[in-house]
């Protein structure tokens, strides 16, 4: 007889909020949606950028997470022939839920802990709603000195990426203080532009808009 399994802690509530924090209220839970919103993930990239959580701990939040239907496990085709977790529809449909957390907590990053951590691609989802609309779907590339990310303006696939991307139709260059004014809300790229602070690479019509040509 197989061993019983430990029944997850549930709140016990018949409410949708309660549902939703038995489902990814576990701490690190949604940092991981965090990681997997950028698309696939090997479990060792998981680890590298999310600082501070146990190896078992991340292996049991993304078993808990397959068996709540957020994420899957499979393996690549060769050459690569890794293992990768990815979203499902399911944990897709948290993207709004993690922006809406995210621009809700920029203003509290008004000054960097000595103890915090960066990653570059962590600016991606709050900066994603600051940035101007474009008349067709785009991939922006983000440069800091902490490193590169990627932003998608519409259109079909990840939210960001970690990294540049393929062919962006433009690259801001800037630092993380600058950036996280944009998120905050507290300048636009335009002024970004005029001040100095903000260089926008690319000759496309996405590039001119996000120098407000």
């Amino acid at each position: 007889m197989p061993p019983r399994q430990p029944r997850r802690r549930s709140y016990d509530q018949y409410c949708a909020l309660a549902r939703t924090l038995d489902a990814v209220g576990d701490r690190w839970t949604l940092l991981i949606i965090r990681e997997l919103l950028a698309g696939p993930r090997r479990y060792t990239d998981l680890h590298a950028d999310l600082p501070g959580v146990s190896t078992d701990v991340l292996a049991t939040r993304l078993k808990d997470m397959e068996a709540q239907g957020l994420a899957t496990r499979r393996k690549l085709p060769p050459p690569g022939a890794a293992t990768v977790y990815a979203l499902t529809p399911r944990g897709a449909e948290l993207l709004p839920v993690l922006t809406a957390l995210a621009e809700w907590g920029t203003p509290d990053l008004a000054e960097r802990r000595a103890t915090d951590a960066l990653r570059a691609h962590w600016f991606a989802l709050p900066l994603r709603r600051r940035l101007p609309a474009t008349e067709v779907p785009a991939v922006v590339d983000v440069a800091l000195d902490e490193g590169v990310f990627h932003v998608r303006l519409g259109g079909e696939g990840p939210a960001y990426g970690d990294g540049p991307a393929e062919t962006p139709a433009a690259r801001l260059v800037l630092d993380a203080d600058t950036c996280h004014e944009l998120c905050e809300g507290a300048l636009s790229v335009e002024q970004g532009v005029k001040a100095g602070r903000i260089e926008v690479l690319g000759d496309g019509p996405v590039a001119a808009a996000l120098r407000g040509e």
